[in-house]
């Protein structure tokens, strides 16, 4: 077939799949429509010739035929007639009761030695029970075929070898009950591409939803530790602006610029955070405004803000710091932060701090503690959310976080990254 051909097929195959896509579901509205069409077609093609000229081994057929077989009354023929198609019209929702049924008449109509047209309704039930009965009836329906056409055979012997009988009607009843067996099959693997296409959407959906919840953690994370460290040293600075204003008027003002150094800062980090969320929806697309994460070279300048607002930090390293990559400085720099706010809340200015960011082989430990008050608001009946950011940003490295009163006073957090490269990366 050339490539015009092909693509000539592509709108005839289509508007065949629509076409009978919308003869399915008027037959699941209607099925009671295409049961009795079927019931009238068999009728008229093969119960009508029967009844005007006397059965299938008479009318125009050879001599033979015509000894062989029984002529049997009009009425007694339509009875028997009835009895063969109308069963048909349940072949759908009680196959095995109709095959059954067609069955028993059909046993009944050889034993009275007449052929009729209408048999034919065996081979459509034996199909309909194939289609749409229960896989244990089908070796049942096929023993109960074996021995219908064996009386068949047996029955035309006269007519034709009892051997070519039985392998013609043999050969028409594997045919029907193939064909039933290989739509259903057909059918079958349709509906499960339908759910496994259905169940890989849902799964789409719940992969979409669970990385939008995992963005929103990481920038409520982020948001957390820039909102709550600034506002912490803000805080500060302006009671300490408060008490300076009338004792030390140029102390207040030098607080009140650090309260503007720090707001500002404090705005571009949200504007860089929030910079990435805006949708294009919103109106035409702003660049935001872009600077480098924070670093470990970051957390000496972090610790000049903090002291400014009152804390008194040692800060020291140890360890090949340089080999950390960029992620893991930012979280370092992170945990530093947190743990300095948290240290200016709750213990206030005038606090000694040790901060030490050591290199141990292969896991890098982070120590902060101060020499403030050992049981802090909120300690013991809940966990804020500065030590859960800890503890998830941590743990994407191996590591764990603890926090709690210092033996000798004070509190402390520790937090242990492991520092071994992990499968796959480069």
């Amino acid at each position: 077939m050339s490539a015009d051909e092909a693509s000539g097929m592509g709108p005839l195959v289509a508007r065949l799949s629509r076409g009978g896509q919308r003869l399915r579901q008027a037959d699941r509205a209607h099925s009671w429509v295409l049961d009795t069409t079927v019931v009238v077609v068999v009728s008229l093609m093969f119960c009508l010739p029967d009844l005007l000229h006397g059965g299938a081994g008479y009318g125009d057929g050879p001599r033979r035929f015509r000894l062989a077989f029984t002529l049997l009354p009009p009425a007694v023929t339509l009875v028997l007639q009835a009895g063969l198609v109308l069963p048909l019209l349940w072949r759908r929702r009680r196959p095995m009761a109709a095959f059954g049924t067609i069955a028993a008449v059909f046993a009944l109509q050889w034993s009275l030695g007449a052929a009729l047209r209408a048999d034919v309704a065996l081979f459509i039930a034996l199909y309909s029970l194939a289609l749409h009965g229960r896989p244990r009836q089908v070796p049942w329906a096929c023993g109960i075929m074996v021995a219908g056409m064996a009386l068949v055979a047996v029955r035309a012997s006269a007519a034709v070898s009892v051997w070519d009988a039985l392998f013609f009607l043999l050969s028409t009843a594997t045919a029907a009950l193939a064909l039933g067996l290989m739509v259903r099959t057909r059918r079958a693997q349709l509906a499960g591409l339908r759910e496994r296409a259905a169940r890989l959407e849902i799964e789409r959906d719940q992969r979409s939803r669970l990385a939008t919840a995992t963005e929103r953690t990481r920038v409520a994370r982020e948001m957390h530790d820039i909102v709550g460290h600034n506002l912490a040293i803000m805080i500060t600075l302006a009671d300490a602006g408060v008490y300076a204003t009338d004792a030390a008027p140029e102390r207040g003002k030098e607080a009140l610029q650090l309260i503007g150094d720090t707001g500002r800062t404090a705005l571009g980090e949200l504007r860089r955070v929030l910079g990435v969320l805006r949708e294009a929806s919103d109106g035409p697309p702003v660049a935001p405004e872009l600077s480098p994460q924070p670093d470990l070279m970051d957390i000496e300048a972090l610790c000049d803000g903090v002291r400014t607002a009152g804390l008194d930090i040692v800060y020291r390293t140890a360890g090949d710091l340089g080999a950390l990559d960029g992620g893991m400085q930012l979280t370092v720099y992170r945990i530093v932060q947190e743990a300095l706010t948290n240290s200016l809340k709750h213990a206030g200015a005038g606090t000694r701090v040790k901060l030490s960011v050591v290199v141990e082989d292969v896991r890098l430990v982070i120590r902060v503690r101060d020499d403030g008050p050992a049981q802090r608001p909120g300690s013991r009946n809940e966990e804020g959310h500065g030590l859960v950011g800890m503890r998830e940003r941590v743990a994407l490295y191996g590591g764990n976080v603890s926090a709690g009163p210092a033996t000798g006073g004070g509190w402390a957090v520790e937090a242990t990254l492991d520092m071994t490269p992990r499968a796959g990366a480069r």
